[in-house]
């Protein structure tokens, strides 16, 4: 390819690649499993949540804690984080993930649970300027909800990113993409109105990243959220409406096909 972008051509590709990797059929190699297991929008919201914040490591081992920490809320989360009792939670004092250990665990807990009891949707934490070109004000909201306790432990700080630490927020625009984003492939939810499709960030974990500096999507040095903005601002050049349904693309390319 040469050094100009020859931007029909990388549509004609990529949007190929979307049609073969935005299939159900993945979905049980993939943490979104996790929240395909349940129906309801509020399970659906948390079990969601949880999957994207531990969605790092090897994807089968990611998807059975993510099935152990639902299994300690009866799977079924919304229920538990409204009606636990204190005598409910010695259970999660022993659970661990990589670097996300029992004070996190609880942490979640309490703050979902607070913000449950006065709120329908998770959506609403996510709200930003609606008139922004990207969900950055959102995610920024996000995390002052989400620790807006006045206990909350600093240690947890670490596992919810936001775009004022500059983080590239890989996990949570995962997230976004799985609940804001519809199609009739049946993969994403869709359940998420007020957030625009066209609004979403791309997630950048390596293998996107990897594939979308060998395509010249990004040109920026290092992995931030000015990073993350290059990247979609790009794609919106190949689909202005929904520019993060290319996270298919480069994900399958990165770590299916190696690219």
């Amino acid at each position: 390819m040469s050094k100009k972008i020859d931007w029909l051509q990388l549509k004609e590709f990529l949007d190929s690649k979307v049609e073969l990797y935005n299939r159900p059929e993945f979905i049980p190699l993939d943490p979104i499993l996790i929240p395909h297991r349940f129906s309801k929008k509020q399970d659906i919201e948390i079990a969601g949540f949880f999957a994207a914040t531990l969605a790092w490591g090897q994807r089968i081992t990611i998807i059975n804690k993510c099935s152990e920490l639902l299994a300690l809320m009866d799977n079924a989360p919304h229920d538990f984080l409204l009606n636990h009792k204190s005598e409910d939670l010695k259970p999660f004092e022993k659970f661990k993930h990589r670097t996300f250990n029992s004070t996190d665990a609880l942490y979640f807990i309490e703050s979902l649970a607070t913000y449950y009891r006065a709120h329908d949707s998770l959506e609403d934490a996510f709200i930003g300027n609606s008139e922004s070109d990207t969900t950055e004000s959102g995610l920024v909201n996000f995390h002052s909800t989400f620790f807006s306790l006045p206990d909350f432990p600093t240690r947890t700080i670490k596992h919810v990113s936001t775009p004022a630490r500059k983080s590239a927020c890989k996990r949570l625009n995962m997230y976004l993409r799985w609940m804001v984003r519809q199609d009739a492939n049946g993969v994403d939810f869709g359940i998420w109105r007020k957030i625009k499709p066209s609004q979403l960030v791309c997630p950048c974990d390596v293998h996107v990243e990897r594939v979308a500096r060998k395509l010249r999507l990004i040109r920026g040095k290092g992995m931030n959220w000015k990073t993350a903005i290059e990247l979609t601002t790009n794609l919106r050049k190949l689909d202005s409406n929904d520019p993060v349904k290319y996270d298919f693309a480069l994900f399958g390319l990165g770590i299916i096909e190696q690219f």
